[in-house]
């Protein structure tokens, strides 16, 4: 398999405080990997260094074959990201930042692609709504059909899942589980451990900015194992260390 992510002793400080502590994984193409800790463990760092919007202090990553430390905008380009905080702007409305997505990124056919998006996750009514004016579901929704409507072959993806009901979250599932077995890969950050044992091909464990575990979630189940249980296990002994 080919590596398409890959962080080498990657490591960010912030004054006294290492948010993300020489962490080295890498992922694999066709993989739905969940980066996975309690909040404030770095897994929001992690994201902003592997996609160049923050620079490490140290330690280098590649992602899709560019070094993201010499070609941040190239990564930007090539990958799709959707941040912890859903931010699109507030004087567009949700037509208008898609469209605006098309053209930096050079998307043909972008309204029949867009509506695909907006009937997909069931917001058409909000099309020409500002983005100021929109719920913060809605609002999710919007930041997930900009990050996919290119059809990245790597996805990085901040709590997705975060805003949606029950429904969409489903939905949502179903979605990026169908998009792995297209040969894309998708690097999911989340605390919700049930989703991750669900959907997740591999995983691994941030905690106090230092990484606990990293493997298959096969390697659990089948030693009878649940994700849930094996995370609270590590991370109350890193509490303890």
């Amino acid at each position: 398999m080919t590596t398409i992510l890959e962080a080498r002793d990657l490591t960010k400080v912030y004054g006294d405080v290492k948010a993300v502590d020489q962490i080295t994984l890498s992922v694999e193409e066709g993989a739905l990997f969940g980066l996975l800790g309690p909040n404030g463990s770095g897994k929001t760092t992690m994201i902003k260094m592997l996609t160049g919007q923050v620079r490490p202090t140290s330690g280098s990553a590649t992602v899709l074959g560019l070094d993201v430390g010499k070609d941040p905008v190239g990564v930007r380009n090539l990958v799709g990201i959707i941040p912890e905080q859903e931010t699109p702007p507030s004087f567009l409305t949700s037509m208008e930042y898609l469209a605006f997505v098309g053209a930096v990124r050079k998307i043909p056919d972008l309204e029949t692609k867009a509506d695909w998006w907006f009937d997909f996750l069931d917001f058409r009514d909000k099309k020409n709504v500002l983005c100021k004016d929109l719920s913060r579901g809605t609002r999710q929704k919007l930041m997930f059909a900009q990050a996919f409507i290119h059809e990245p072959a790597l996805a990085l993806i901040d709590e997705p899942l975060i805003n949606f009901d029950p429904i969409m979250q489903d939905l949502v599932k179903d979605y990026l589980a169908g998009y792995v077995k297209k040969g894309k890969t998708i690097f999911l950050s989340t605390h919700i451990l049930e989703v991750a044992e669900e959907i997740c091909s591999g995983f691994a464990i941030l905690h106090k900015g230092q990484l606990l575990h990293t493997g298959p979630v096969a390697d659990l189940t089948g030693r009878g194992e649940h994700l849930p249980q094996f995370f609270l296990s590590l991370v109350r002994k890193g509490n303890h260390v």
